[in-house]
């Protein structure tokens, strides 16, 4: 638990999030996974939100964030997916080649609170994804 400026508790929120490429395209390398957890760590601080964790598969990305409970979530992931998207298409143009009509992200994502897990077991959990 965190103290605000006045020594009130501060409880934040941990996510576990999991965002598909569009038609689960294979196109998330290394490279690309590294430039797109460097934009989610950009986005992030500008919610206030830590990034603690990321992985990535070949059409799918999983994070491990916390929030404030007030956060408001729904403006994160739309940042996250229109800026990753546009700046990601624009530093690989190559990627577009297996894109379908411009489409980074799905409209659909997974996003749950581990409150009912241990942040070590999410964590591992994310760290394995790929092997």
């Amino acid at each position: 638990m965190k103290l605000d400026s006045n020594n009130h508790s501060v409880f934040l929120l941990h996510y576990h999030l999991v965002m598909c490429i569009k038609y689960r395209r294979k196109v998330i390398d290394n490279s690309i996974s590294d430039r797109l957890k460097d934009i989610f760590v950009d986005i992030s601080q500008n919610y206030g939100v830590e990034l603690l964790e990321w992985n990535h598969d070949i059409d799918h990305v999983h994070l491990l964030f916390k929030a404030k409970p007030n956060t408001e979530i729904s403006k994160l992931l739309n940042a996250y997916k229109s800026a990753s998207s546009r700046r990601i298409k624009n530093e690989f143009p190559s990627i577009r080649k297996s894109l379908w009509k411009e489409y980074f992200w799905s409209k659909s994502y997974c996003l749950v609170t581990t409150g009912g897990a241990p942040l070590d077991v999410v964590k591992q959990y994310i760290e394995n994804q790929g092997k």
